[in-house]
C-alpha cells in the first residue's frame, strides 16, 4: 500500500511503498476514503526536517546538550550514528483520517466490519488506529466534510477550555484551518467573534461565517479595534490559533482581554510572556493539548481505558463526536474551506503546494481503495520502491547459502542502529524485517537490503526459510514470541529481557524442554546480553580465571531519567526498569563471578517508579555484588563503571571504553579508540552456535537464573 512519509535528516517527503499494517489488540484497522492535510503542523514538521544541522540545534537546544554529553561519555563517532539513525528513521505524516472499518482488534466492541469512521490515522491507503481514536461518522455527513473532524477537534478543544458564554465577545487570531473552524463552532455557541489574520482570502472566509474581521496588513491597530469590537470593556477571551515564533499574538491578546479574560493558545506562538500584563488583570493563560483529554496519555489512547463520564465529559472521542454532530446538524461547513483536492498518488504534488507561494486552505487526498484480494502485509525488496506491489516468492530452503538466514520481529531505534548492523556485519543473510508499522519494516527492509518487508509476524515462526529470529519488541510480547518460536524449531536471539514474569518463565522452560524432547537439532535460545562479549569483559574474564579468592564487585549506573509515562515503566509493556535493564548488570557480574547466586536484596530510593536502587547479590563461592541503579544522575556523567577487587588488586572498566588494572601483576591498562559493548562478537557467536548447532552462547541455565532473579527483585517491592 502506499503511505506519506517524510525524513527529519533531510525533510524529504516521499510516497513510499509499504506493507498493510496489523491489526492489534484494542485498534481498528481502516481503510482510507479521505485524509487531509493539516497544512500548519505538517509544514512544521516538514521544515524541521529541510533545516541544516545549525537550523535543527536552534530549534531543540535542550537536545544539543544532550548530544554534547553523550560525546563526552560516549565518544564521537558513537553518537554521531546515534544521531542519524534517529534522524533516518521515517515519520509518518497526516492526522484526519476518514475510511472502512475491515478488521477489528481483540477486545473492542461498539464497531462492526464495513462502518464509517473517522480518526487520528496517517496518509495511507490501510491505517490501524487505537479505538479511543476513532468515531462512527453518521450518515448524512460525508467523507470531504468528516476528514476535518479530528482538525475541529482541536478548535473545540480551545474553546472548551475558554468556557465561552452566550454573547461573549471574542478574538480568534490566525485564521487558517484551525482558525476558520474556530469561527464557526465559537458563532454556534452564540458568540460573537473577531478574527485577525494577513490574508484577505481567509478574512473574506470568516467574515462568511459571521465574524468581524482585521486585516493586519493594514494600518489598523488590531488592540484598538478589539476594544471598540468589545464595548471599551476588553473581550472576554482570545484563542492564538497562528503559527508563529512572535511573541506579538500572546502580548497583543493580554492588551484586549478584560479584567480576568482569558487566553489559550491552540496554534504556536513566542511564548515570553509579560507578567506586568497578566498580572495586572489577573488573565488566566493555557495551552491547550490537541483533540482533548486523554491525548499523550498511553493508558487512555494505547489501553483503550475511557475516562468515567461522570469525571471527564469531553475527550478526545467524545470532542469527535461532537465535531460530526455539528456537522450533520449543518452547524459546520467545511465546502468553503476546501482549495485543492489530490488523488494519493499525487501526494508529492499537494506538499510541493503546501511550500509554494500559490494560495491553499484546505488540501485533501482521496484514495481510491484497494483489491480485497491484494492487501499484501509482505512486500518483496524489489517493490518497496515501486507503486504497484507483487506478491512475493518465498526463498527456500534449498536456495540458501551457508549464511543463516535471519529474520527481525520488530524494527525499532535499537534494531536499526545496533541489532540489524550487527547481524549484517557478522555475515547473517537479511531475510525479512517485520513489525506491526508497515512503514518501520519497510525502512529496515530499504536501509539493509532485507528481502522482505512484512506485517505478517506469525508466518515468520512457520517459514522454512527462517533459520533464526530475532526479536526486538515491547518486552511484554517476548515470552510469547519464544514459546512461538521454540514451538515450530526457530532458534531464537531476543533483546532482553527474556520475560517480564515468573509464569512466563515457568512456560517458556516448558516449551524448551518440549521443543528438546521432540527435535534432534536443537534450536538455540540466547538472551542479548551482549556485555559479556565485549572486548574488555573478556579480558576481565581471563584475568579472574586465575583467582580462587571470593572477589567483590561494584557496578555503577548512571542510568539517567525516564518519565512515568514512558512504556517501559509500565509493569504490563515494559516490567519496569529492574526487569528491562537492570538484567543487563545481573547477568555480567553472574558471567564474571562464575558462580551461581545463592542470595539477593535491594534498597529502593522513595521516587515514584522506583527506579532508583541497590541491588545485593551473594554468589555460592563467596563472592558478593553491588548494582548502583541510579535514575536521578547527570547525562554529562558516564553511563556504567564497573569496579572488581581481588586478592589485593583492582580493576576499573569505565564505559566500556577503559579498562585499568591496580596492583595486577602483569596487566595496567586497556584502552578502546571508541566504545564497545559487545553487541557485534554477541551476534557473531548467536550466529556460529546456530550454523554450527553448538549449544548458546549464553547457557540456557544462566539465562533462566538471571531471568529468575530480576523478575523476583522487581515484584518483591
Amino acid at each position: 500500500m502506499k503511505q506519506v512519509l517524510q525524513s527529519l535528516k533531510n525533510g524529504e517527503t516521499s510516497l513510499a511503498e509499504v506493507p498493510v499494517p496489523k491489526c492489534s489488540k484494542g485498534y481498528l484497522l481502516i481503510e482510507t476514503s479521505k485524509t487531509l492535510v493539516s497544512t500548519g503542523t505538517e509544514r512544521m514538521l516538514v521544515e524541521f526536517g529541510k533545516a541544516g544541522w545549525l537550523g535543527k540545534a536552534r530549534q531543540q537546544p535542550e537536545k544539543v546538550k544532550d548530544v554534547l554529553d553523550k560525546i563526552k561519555t560516549d565518544g564521537l563517532y558513537p553518537t554521531i550514528e546515534a544521531v542519524f539513525n534517529k534522524l533516518e528513521q521515517p515519520l509518518p505524516l497526516g492526522y484526519c483520517n476518514i475510511g472502512r472499518v475491515i478488521e477489528i482488534g481483540e477486545d473492542v466492541t461498539g464497531f462492526e466490519i464495513g462502518d464509517r469512521v473517522i480518526s487520528n490515522g496517517k496518509h495511507a491507503e490501510v491505517v490501524t488506529v487505537p479505538v479511543n481514536l476513532c468515531a462512527k461518522v453518521p450518515d448524512t455527513v460525508s467523507d470531504e466534510d468528516a476528514a476535518f473532524t479530528v482538525l475541529a477537534s482541536i478548535a473545540l478543544q480551545g474553546i472548551r477550555l475558554i468556557k465561552p458564554t452566550l454573547g461573549e465577545a471574542i478574538v480568534v487570531t490566525g485564521l487558517g484551518l484551525v482558525g476558520l473552524l474556530t469561527v464557526q463552532l465559537l458563532r454556534a455557541n452564540g458568540c460573537r467573534v473577531l478574527g485577525l489574520d494577513y490574508d484577505k482570502k481567509k478574512l473574506e472566509l470568516a467574515h462568511s461565517f459571521g465574524a468581524e474581521v482585521v486585516d493586519l496588513t493594514s494600518h489598523r491597530d488590531p488592540v484598538t479595534f478589539a476594544q471598540s469590537f468589545s464595548r471599551s470593556r476588553g473581550v472576554d477571551a482570545v484563542i492564538i490559533t497562528a503559527a508563529t515564533q512572535s511573541n506579538k499574538p500572546v502580548h497583543q491578546a493580554a492588551q484586549m482581554c478584560r479584567q480576568r479574560g482569558r487566553v489559550v493558545l491552540v496554534g504556536v506562538a513566542g511564548l515570553e510572556l509579560s507578567r506586568e500584563e497578566f498580572f495586572k488583570k489577573e488573565l488566566k493563560f493555557q495551552v491547550s493539548a490537541s483533540y482533548g483529554p486523554g491525548r499523550y496519555d498511553p493508558n487512555y489512547e494505547e489501553k483503550g481505558n475511557d475516562y468515567p463520564i461522570g469525571y471527564v465529559r469531553w475527550t478526545e472521542q467524545r470532542n469527535f463526536e461532537a465535531v460530526l454532530d455539528m456537522m450533520a446538524a449543518n452547524a459546520l461547513s467545511v465546502s468553503q474551506i476546501i482549495s485543492h483536492r489530490f488523488r494519493i498518488h499525487e501526494a508529492i504534488k499537494a506538499y510541493n503546494l503546501v511550500f509554494s507561494d500559490k494560495p491553499s486552505l484546505g488540501i485533501l487526498l482521496e484514495y481510491p481503495g484497494l483489491d480485497k484480494g491484494k492487501i499484501s502485509k509482505t512486500i518483496s525488496f524489489e517493490s518497496l520502491n515501486l507503486t504497484s506491489k507483487t506478491n512475493p516468492k518465498r526463498v527456500e530452503k534449498s536456495q540458501k547459502s551457508g549464511a543463516v538466514q535471519v529474520s527481525f520481529i520488530g524494527c525499532g531505534n535499537y534494531a536499526n542502529s545496533v541489532l540489524i548492523p550487527s547481524f549484517k556485519s557478522a555475515g547473517a543473510t537479511l531475510l525479512t524485517a517485520a513489525s506491526i508499522s508497515g512503514d518501520t519494516s519497510a525502512h529496515s527492509a530499504k536501509k539493509f537490503k532485507f528481502s522482505y518487508a512484512s506485517t505478517d509476524i506469525d508466518s515468520l515462526f512457520t517459514d522454512p526459510a527462517n533459520d533464526a529470529l530475532v526479536i526486538s519488541t515491547r518486552h511484554n510480547s517476548h515470552a510469547k514470541y519464544i514459546s512461538q518460536g521454540l514451538l515450530n524449531n526457530k532458534s531464537i536471539f531476543v533483546e532482553k529481557p527474556l520475560c517480564i514474569t515468573l509464569k512466563e518463565l515457568k512456560k517458556i522452560e516448558v516449551d524448551l524442554k518440549s521443543t528438546y524432547e521432540n527435535n534432534v537439532d536443537n534450536p538455540i535460545l540466547m538472551v542479548g546480553f551482549n556485555r559479556r562479549f565485549s572486548p574488555h569483559c573478556k579480558k576481565i574474564k581471563s584475568l579472574l580465571a586465575k583467582e580462587s579468592h571470593p572477589k567483590s564487585f561494584i557496578f555503577t549506573v548512571n542510568a539517567g531519567f525516564i518519565p512515568s509515562n514512558h512504556w517501559i515503566q509500565d509493569k504490563e509493556l515494559g516490567g519496569g526498569r529492574i526487569i528491562g535493564e537492570c538484567c543487563h548488570f545481573i547477568d555480567l557480574i553472574r558471567h564474571l563471578a562464575d558462580s551461581p547466586i545463592t542470595s539477593f536484596d535491594k534498597n529502593t530510593m522513595n521516587c515514584p517508579d522506583n527506579d532508583t536502587i541497590t541491588i545485593n547479590l551473594k554468589f555460592k563461592d563467596g563472592s558478593i555484588g553491588t548494582i548502583h541503579y541510579f535514575a536521578n544522575g547527570s547525562k554529562a556523567f558516564p553511563k556504567e563503571r564497573l569496579e572488581i577487587f581481588s586478592s589485593g588488586k583492582i580493576l576499573q572498566l569505565d564505559n566500556f571504553r577503559k579498562l585499568r588494572g591496580f596492583n595486577w601483576p602483569g596487566f595496567k591498562k586497556m584502552d578502546l579508540w571508541r566504545q564497545d559493548k559487545g553487541q557485534a562478537a554477541c551476534t557473531k557467536e548467536f550466529l556460529s552456535a546456530v550454523k554450527e548447532k553448538s549449544p548458546s552462547p549464553v547457557p540456557i541455565s544462566e539465562i533462566f537464573e538471571v531471568a529468575r532473579v530480576t523478575i523476583q527483585l522487581s515484584e518483591n517491592f
